[in-house]
């Protein structure tokens, strides 16, 4: 079974931090300008910090290395899915920690650095990583379930399944009260 889901969230969350890196490595206002693409605007004549080559580079570096295993986690998922249920999970699972980690720290040198208006940016962004992970693992979970349960399970709920159906519909049609549990009415 394919992870759809969780194919289309790491090539956006790669393509993002690849992104922010390449935009990071712009040496006059490299990032003022990351920071402007998250939503935040700033001068960048106001912190001159933030165009330093020591500063600049690690940032660029790591938000690189976030997007190589979000990268990474695509082409596990592309081609191990149907292999195995659990294909690129860790990796997944890896990428998201980094990716948060990351964005704790351009919060806290932020910080630092006096910059307004960072929290609520950085915390839009962490609530979109945490909703991406728990659809990322609501469908590895769903998908290992599914692959993994007995086929007498499977047919048994089915049939279970259709005959509350089929009692629901009857006590429908002939316009008596559907019965509850323990046999009452």
């Amino acid at each position: 079974m394919r992870h759809v889901l969780s194919s289309v969230l790491a090539l956006h969350w790669a393509a993002v931090f690849a992104l922010l890196a390449f935009i990071c490595m712009d040496g006059s206002r490299g990032i003022a300008a990351a920071l402007g693409v998250l939503g935040l605007s700033i001068q960048g004549s106001r912190f001159p910090g933030l165009d330093n080559a020591a500063v600049v580079a690690p940032l660029a570096i790591a938000l690189l290395t976030v997007a190589v295993l979000f990268c990474w986690a695509f082409v596990e998922t592309l081609l191990n899915a149907a292999a195995r249920p659990d294909a690129g999970e860790g990796v997944a699972r890896i990428a998201f920690i980094c990716a948060s980690f990351l964005l704790s720290l351009i919060l806290v040198g932020g910080v630092t650095q006096g910059i307004d208006g960072l929290f609520m940016i950085v915390a839009i962004q962490m609530t979109a990583l945490l909703a991406s992970y728990v659809a990322v693992m609501a469908e590895r979970r769903s998908t290992f379930a599914a692959v993994t349960l007995p086929e007498g399970d499977v047919r048994t709920a089915s049939r279970m399944a259709m005959g509350a159906a089929h009692s629901s519909l009857l006590s429908r049609i002939s316009g008596r009260p559907e019965n509850k549990p323990r046999g009452r009415r």
